[in-house]
């Protein structure tokens, strides 16, 4: 006992000397996120010292915390698509032409590897939680929600950032779910400054609804170029130490192997990708195979591939990294105290999935009409 106290505090010390070294180099790289390159060094530290002590420390750590890990709730009433069981639901008639010519054309992005972004934050907030201002930003879509004001949690950050700043420029999703009041608010390119949001792509979802296979109406976009809901599609630390993933996976493509020009239910929007007739449309419901072998992966990456094999995954956008899963700065358990991180599941293959049937494409006009 006395070895194992000896070590936890060594490793504490260890650990925040490694912060504090990444944040001084840091900053002669102003461009690196500062708080996020120190999560990803200590994390990393962190696996190292468990391996070191057998297991033991990471084996306490969870243990700990599992005690306080309350299971995630559903964001949509039973029925809704996202946790609907598919592991015996009907292929695609042209599966196979589109795993094979997937396949044929690179599979995945980042060279075929199925890597998983780790950048997404989704916030919590409640009655008490500040309202900001939103204001259109300079590429206003014109299908947004018509809103003037966002929950803003204090601590909060945009999607790849620590906080409420957008330097790059990128995609910078802004996710808040208020379960008291039954609303996902998702905004897409969101800037911050002066007490004022601004963003290119606002929407709110209700989260009393179960919305029809054209969700928000054919024709639309969200802040997801397919039309989707973001934060019910991605995991997070705390599923994976639970054990279980109760709905489908968000996953991206390259834009030239995904279909130009078409989208099947339940996305309603094609976003603009530039594949062939023979790849997959956005709106795929990929569905990993029931005889894949799980034998090699580790205990957290089995949760999420047993995910796909009962929920599957939806093509949700274009993008270079296959999966998105919820940032651990808001969750109880961290990827680094489970062994799980970014390259934990480039065991699988697309020709590992097929394609559940999502029936016929249609396509893409951009005449929105919002279902009522």
């Amino acid at each position: 006992m006395k070895t194992m106290k000896a070590a936890v505090i060594f490793a504490s010390g260890f650990l925040l000397g490694i912060c504090v070294a990444a944040i001084a180099y840091g900053i002669h790289r102003s461009h690196i996120d500062l708080a996020l390159k120190a999560q990803r060094v200590r994390d990393h530290a962190f696996m190292a010292l468990d391996r070191a002590s057998g297991g033991l420390l990471g084996a306490q750590v969870r243990a700990a915390k599992l005690k306080h890990i309350v299971p995630p709730a559903p964001y949509f009433p039973p029925g809704s698509i996202w946790a609907q069981d598919v592991s015996h639901a009907p292929l695609d008639p042209q599966s196979s032409t589109m795993i094979a010519w997937l396949s044929d054309a690179g599979g995945w992005g980042n060279d075929n590897k199925m890597q998983i972004d780790l950048g997404i934050r989704v916030l919590q907030a409640d009655a008490g939680t500040p309202m900001v201002p939103l204001r259109e930003g300079t590429d206003w879509i014109y299908d947004s929600d018509n809103i003037s004001e966002v929950p803003l949690p204090a601590g909060g950050g945009f999607e790849g950032h620590s906080g409420y700043g957008c330097p790059d420029h990128g995609d910078c999703h802004l996710i808040v779910v208020d379960r008291g009041a039954g609303k996902l608010y998702e905004t897409w390119r969101t800037e911050y400054a002066d007490n004022v949001l601004s963003a290119d792509y606002a929407v709110v979802w209700n989260l009393n609804r179960v919305y029809p296979p054209s969700g928000l109406g054919d024709q639309c976009t969200s802040a997801d170029a397919a039309g989707f809901p973001i934060a019910p599609l991605v995991f997070n630390a705390d599923e994976l130490a639970l054990g279980s993933i109760n709905h489908a996976i968000r996953f991206t493509l390259p834009p030239p192997r995904i279909r130009a020009h078409y989208f099947v239910h339940p996305a309603t929007h094609a976003g603009g990708p530039s594949g062939p007739m023979s790849a997959p449309p956005m709106g795929a419901h990929f569905r990993l195979k029931a005889s894949f072998d799980m034998s090699n992966l580790t205990p957290p990456a089995r949760v999420v591939a047993t995910a796909m094999q009962k929920y599957g995954m939806f093509l949700a956008d274009e993008g270079s990294i296959a999966l998105t899963a919820q940032n651990d700065q808001d969750t109880e358990m961290k990827y680094a105290e489970l062994g799980f991180d970014s390259h934990s599941l480039r065991a699988l293959k697309v020709t590992d999935f097929e394609v559940v049937d999502g029936g016929t494409p249609i396509r893409l006009t951009d005449n929105c009409v919002r279902n009522p």
